[in-house]
């Protein structure tokens, strides 16, 4: 048995090498940009105008005037105009090009219009008002996003800006989730008195969808030979293999022993932990494999504390902040539910008690697990590591 200390060091010691992929613009989000993307063009592109209004010549208002005929109108998205000469005015549309000759927007709202004729009717307007000048928030050239840049929908509109249809990203690994178990049936049956439906793989399925991973759901009874015979072309066709189930030590779990038989290295087996002490991790030249316990709060807590912190490369967990006193009495790594809620700009853990690790149903009211050290006694305000899966 290791600690989880010893756990994760042993998996940060065997990272994905990921190689990059080109991916259409509306599939990259949650994807790790590769390469720098930089501005094409000026930022905006041209002076634009900020406010539905009239455009003027801000000469001729410093010289006193406040009456301005009405010369036409200036359409977001048309050529632009020119003003004919300082003492007249065009109406503008947000997102317009700002007509030649005019330095400054006054809003409707601070004009009265009749008859083709405006009338400013406020007296601190400044120079150069409600034009969001070219250039302004990016230069030709400029770099906009770096390497390593996770994209979110605000990258995928700079990266559309850009024109970019495609994205070079980092290619996730190939992915299967093989669950185990006789005792299960798909979601579509309807189960037998000693039998439930499969639930791990589709939490597990959803989670990586999360992080832009669509995986492969197979499933396996708990018999060696079967095992044996179809987890290799599971295996083979795949980089990363997420198991559930069958690696306890009862005598119908039968996945460690198949793993190492297949050539897949064991690391470890059993981790100082609850829940989800059984926890496997192996690895061979072209595969690395999770094998998880089955219990389903064991499986949800296993994969969001070291799957996914596996698959990005990251083992800086936020804190969120004990809300009562908590005493782990355990010899193990306790990783104990908690609800978020937000109060005075902390996140602050409150405890739901559960019923082992497997009680899946509360974990609707959880936001994530407080990771507790063993034998250990938690102070109300107290900030720990915090795994959380709801944002």
């Amino acid at each position: 048995m290791v600690s989880v200390a010893e756990a994760t060091r042993i998996i940060q010691a065997h990272p994905h090498v990921a190689t990059s992929e080109r991916v259409p613009l509306q599939h990259s989000v949650g994807r790790v940009l590769v390469g720098r993307v930089t501005a094409d063009r000026d930022f905006p592109p041209f002076h634009r105008v900020a406010m539905d209004g009239i455009a003027i010549a801000y000469s001729s208002y410093e010289n006193g005037q406040r009456t301005y005929d009405l010369r036409g109108m200036q359409a977001a998205g048309a050529p632009q105009q020119r003003l004919p000469d300082a003492s007249v005015a065009l109406e503008v549309m947000t997102g317009a090009v700002l007509p030649e000759g005019c330095d400054t927007v006054v809003r409707y709202e601070d004009v009265s219009i009749e008859g083709g004729v405006a009338i400013i009717r406020i007296d601190d307007l400044p120079r150069g008002q409600s034009i969001h000048t070219q250039g302004q928030d990016a230069q030709r050239g400029t770099t906009l996003l770096g390497p390593g840049q996770k994209i979110s929908p605000a990258e995928v509109a700079l990266l559309a800006a850009v024109g970019q249809t495609e994205v070079n990203v980092l290619s996730w690994p190939s992915t299967a989730i093989i669950s185990t178990g006789d005792e299960l049936v798909d979601i579509e049956a309807t189960p037998l008195p000693h039998q439930i439906r499969r639930s791990n793989s589709y939490a597990l399925s959803a989670a990586l969808r999360q992080v832009g991973i669509e995986a492969n759901l197979f499933h396996v009874p708990d018999d060696r030979e079967v095992l044996k015979r179809d987890l290799p072309d599971r295996i083979n066709r795949h980089q990363l293999i997420i198991l559930s189930g069958g690696v306890s030590q009862g005598k119908f779990d039968f996945i460690p022993d198949v793993l190492r038989s297949l050539g897949i290295q064991q690391h470890f087996h059993q981790v100082s932990q609850r829940p989800g002490k059984p926890l496997w991790f192996g690895t061979s030249p072209r595969h690395t494999v999770f094998a998880l316990p089955g219990n389903p709060v064991s499986t949800f807590m296993c994969f969001h504390r070291y799957v996914k912190p596996w698959l990005m490369n990251s083992f800086q967990w936020p804190k969120a902040i004990l809300a009562s006193d908590y005493d782990n009495e355990l010899p193990l790594t306790y990783f104990l539910q908690v609800k978020i809620a937000h109060e005075n700009g902390q996140n602050i853990a409150y405890p739901v008690p559960g019923g082992g690790s497997g009680d899946f149903a509360n974990l609707k009211e959880v936001y994530g697990f407080l990771e507790l050290l063993p034998n250990t006694h938690f102070r109300s305000g107290q900030p720990l590591p915090f795994i959380g899966f709801r944002h």
